[in-house]
């Protein structure tokens, strides 16, 4: 039920939202501006939840007239507004409790505050590790983000239940509105990686090394047929992996030899890497060998990558 992109989306906005009330109760109750900083990074969570709700059921939506490469793109975009709300989230955090450091207020119901803290910790664990999971399944861009969102939150909670803590037993009021900015710089930080990820999403930034050797290892099980290969390019949109490449084969091969091996290296390529489109360009070999076996030209089979 909760194993597929929309049904991780449906558990993370029911999660939020229940953890979002929790901390509210307990920061009215206690008047701790840490707390509130929690709510307000919850909040941003929950935007985000219904941000991936709507998005990640969009993205899937296969290419069509008017979108081609299909709507994985909508991932990045909505990757990219999650990082600019986090950004927002940790300035307001910041002037707040600098704000609580000058004037001073005090925190009742510490235990209250310490409780809530602890159960909203042990929950994000839980819903951080099964949104990674489905994450790194699906190929989904918007619940990875999502999943570094809730596990910034993780190490948030843990601050400010052990702030919490030393507060009920010291009485230093003053550990709170710090507490506030750490978790205020964890969201800083939180929205430079989700941040990144939306932005090399958007610029088609290459696929990572491992699953271009993979690219290239399959390629090259056909020395013995091919010439050469050479501007291979590669980019993703949400979980879809476009790879584009041009192949080399000897002068003499027919049109339907050279349609059979695109056919068999992309299908390749695909059982490799999931979710792949292939496209391949065929040349024929720039050199001309009387009675081509073709093993002779494959010495001179190599791999440039467009810059």
């Amino acid at each position: 039920m909760f194993s597929t992109p929309i049904g991780a989306a449906r558990l993370f906005l029911a999660t939020v939202v229940t953890l979002i009330v929790l901390k509210m109760v307990v920061g009215v109750l206690t008047g701790s501006i840490s707390i509130w900083a929690q709510v307000a990074d919850s909040s941003l969570d929950l935007f985000a939840a219904v941000l991936t709700f709507v998005t990640v059921g969009f993205s899937a939506k296969p290419a069509d007239y008017e979108h081609p490469f299909g709507h994985g793109k909508m991932e990045d975009v909505t990757a990219g507004i999650q990082a600019v709300l986090l950004l927002g989230a940790a300035g307001s955090i910041i002037f707040a409790a600098v704000n609580r450091i000058m004037n001073g207020e005090v925190i009742r119901l510490t235990d209250a505050g310490i409780g809530v803290m602890f159960f909203s910790m042990v929950v994000s664990i839980l819903l951080s590790r099964h949104l990674s999971r489905v994450a790194k399944a699906t190929d989904s861009v918007a619940l990875a983000a999502n999943a570094q969102n809730i596990t910034g939150d993780i190490f948030s909670t843990a601050g400010v239940m052990v702030g919490l803590t030393l507060v009920r037993f010291t009485g230093l009021t003053i550990i709170d509105p710090i507490l506030a900015i750490l978790v205020a710089l964890l969201i800083l930080r939180m929205a430079y990686r989700v941040a990144r990820m939306a932005i090399e999403g958007l610029l088609d930034v290459r696929l990572p090394k491992a699953e271009e050797d993979a690219i290239i290892s399959c390629i090259k099980e056909h020395t013995n047929q091919l010439a050469g290969f050479h501007e291979v390019r590669t980019r993703k949109s949400g979980n879809q992996r476009f790879i584009d490449l041009h192949l080399m084969l000897p002068k003499n091969t027919s049109v339907e030899e050279a349609h059979n091996m695109c056919d068999h290296l992309e299908q390749d390529i695909e059982s490799r890497l999931a979710n792949s489109s292939v496209t391949i360009h065929v040349e024929p070999c720039d050199v001309v060998c009387d009675g081509c076996q073709v093993s002779p030209c494959s010495l001179r089979i190599g791999v440039e990558f467009s810059q």
